[in-house]
Order: C-alpha cells, then structure tokens, then sequence
C-alpha cells in the first residue's frame, strides 16, 4: 500500500453536515446494502450512551473519502472487547486512506485497554475493511454467517395453507406490530421474549441483555422496520409474568433500495415443533406479496441447522457470507 497522500487529514465527523458525505463512502464501498444519510443519523442516536464509541473521517483535498468507528459490542459486551469498520470511496484504494483510519481507530481503544477486536465482513464487500487488508493486520475467521435470498413474486404461497390452518388451530394469532402497537406492555414483553428467544441461537458468542430503552430504540424505533410485515405469535389465553401472551415473533426490515430482509424469528421453547416459526415467516411473506410482493434477505449460522433447513424448504437460496473476524491484540 502507498504512503498518505500529503494532503490526508483525519478528523471527528461533524453531524449532521457530514452524512450526506458519510452515506455516499459507505454506499460506494457496499453498494448491495445501501444507506441513507437520514438512517445513519438515527443509528447514530440510537447507539447505547454508557458504551465507548469513536469514529473518525478521512479527507483528500477537502472531500470525505473514508470512514470509520470503533466501540463497545452490544450484543457480546465485555469491557475489553470491541467491534469496528471502516469504508474507504473506491477512487481513492491504494492511497493509505484506509491504513490511517485503522492506525487511528486501533491507537484509541488500545488506550483504554482493549484485548480484542471484531469486524463483519460480506463476500459482497468491495472495499476495505477488506479480507486482505484485515488478514495483514493479524485478524482471523472466527465464523461465518449466510445469507439466504427468495422472491415472493416467485414463490407459491398456497402451498403453505394448511400450516397456517394447523397453527390456527393450535389456539396461536398472528398480531402485527401495528396492530399490538396499542399494547401498554408491548414493547417490555417483546424485549424479554426476544432475549429468551436470542439465548437459543448458536452465534458462536455469548450475548448480553441490551437495556429496554435502548433495544426499543435499535429495533422498533428503526425507520427500516416494517411493522406490517412483522407479526408476533399471540396465546391469548397465556399470561407469562415476562412475555405475556407471546410466544415468537419474526420481523421484517426494508433496505432503502427497496429489498427486505429478517431480522429474528423465534418461538419459546414449548411451542416449538409445531410449525410456528416456518408460519410466521409465511405471514410476513403474504402480506409483502399482498402489497406487491419483493425480496427477502435472511441471515444465519451453519451451527442453526433447523432455521436453514426451515428455509430452504420456504424456497430461500443461500447467496452469500458474511464472515466474523478477530484481532487478539496481545498477539501483535
């Protein structure tokens, strides 16, 4: 890689001038899941206070041509482990962009005692953090993730009646998050539902419990929700002193570019076998079928052999991975 240009600065993003400029880098470096300056805005503000979080912006001649932030992982919290990326425009490759970004961002967190460091990266990526660049600097795979693709437009939803009628039958409703948005208690028992449910999913980490505020905030206040699409399985009758009535749920989110994809889906514990989750995601795709139909993009681990089996059978072809990589920095 060649040195910096002379002219290369890094510097504090200033918000919100600087997101227009921040979502054109991002949208440049991966391009298949495009963002708008308005989401990260809200992403931004969305973000836990009490974690660590720092970002930096690259600027040639005056231009923003890179990105990046590094911080506390919500979801795998330990006070010495952090997550970070950075996006570097493709016009500038090769000119150390991304080399002062890591520098930069590595020096901060060493600072306050960091033991490890994660990054997410697709085989869909085009820019850094790329395989090469992260594999130099001593990270390794640590997991994968697929991702699976289907169109509702292409896919015979029929096909799947008596699955709903079975679940109907069972005594379960399927309730949108519109339609439970009414619901004082709503948001509390979708918080524990979807911790209990997270403790089933084979991550390959051991997660921890986002405040309510904050994962109310991160995932029903997102504005790529679609809170038609996502329904939540209802046994009226029950009353669990954490969940109520609920007993799954399965949400859909819409990309910007107009693609949807899953964001969990999961039933407790005595309710599953009985075709509820598979249900549940045939709701979702009947009613995005129902407004026009689209793609759905779902995502998850070789180790979750039921979901990907699950989804295979709904029609869903993998496409993709997404890959976990570590940096274990006494070990460099």
């Amino acid at each position: 890689m060649n040195a910096p240009a002379s002219s290369l600065t890094l510097r504090e993003p200033r918000k919100p001038q600087d997101y227009p400029a921040l979502a054109d880098v991002l949208n440049a470096s991966n391009p298949a899941w495009p963002v708008t300056p308005e989401l990260l805005r809200t992403w931004d503000e969305a973000r836990d206070p009490a974690l660590f979080n720092t970002q930096l912006v690259a600027e040639l001649g005056g231009r923003i041509v890179g990105a990046g932030g590094i911080g506390h992982d919500d979801f795998a919290f330990e006070e010495w482990r952090y997550f970070g990326n950075l996006a570097v425009h493709p016009d500038v490759r090769g000119q150390g962009v991304g080399t002062a970004l890591y520098d930069g961002l590595l020096r901060r967190v060493r600072g306050r005692g960091a033991r490890e460091v994660r990054t997410m990266i697709s085989d869909e990526q085009t820019d850094a953090p790329g395989r090469a660049f992260v594999e130099k600097r001593g990270f390794a795979v640590v997991w994968e993730r697929y991702e699976s693709r289907l169109d509702t437009r292409a896919t015979d939803l029929a096909r799947f009646d008596d699955l709903l009628a079975s679940v109907a039958a069972d005594g379960v409703e399927f309730r949108s998050l519109t339609e439970l948005r009414a619901e004082p208690e709503r948001n509390r028992w979708l918080w524990e539902l979807d911790w209990e449910l997270f403790q089933d999913v084979p991550m390959g980490e051991t997660l921890t419990k986002r405040p309510l505020e904050v994962w109310a905030k991160q995932e029903l206040e997102d504005p790529t929700l679609a809170p038609d699409l996502s329904f939540v399985a209802v046994r009226p009758e029950l009353n669990d002193p954490l969940t109520g009535p609920y007993i799954g749920y399965s949400t859909l989110g819409r990309n910007p570019s107009g693609f949807y994809y899953i964001g969990m889906t999961g039933v407790k514990r005595a309710d599953r076998g009985k075709g509820i989750a598979k249900a549940l995601k045939v709701a979702a795709m009947r009613a995005l079928h129902a407004l026009g139909g689209g793609e759905i993009r779902t995502f998850n681990d070789p180790p979750n052999v039921a979901m990907l089996g699950m989804n295979e059978a709904l029609g869903f072809v993998r496409h993709s991975r997404s890959l976990r990589y570590e940096l274990k920095l006494e070990d460099v």
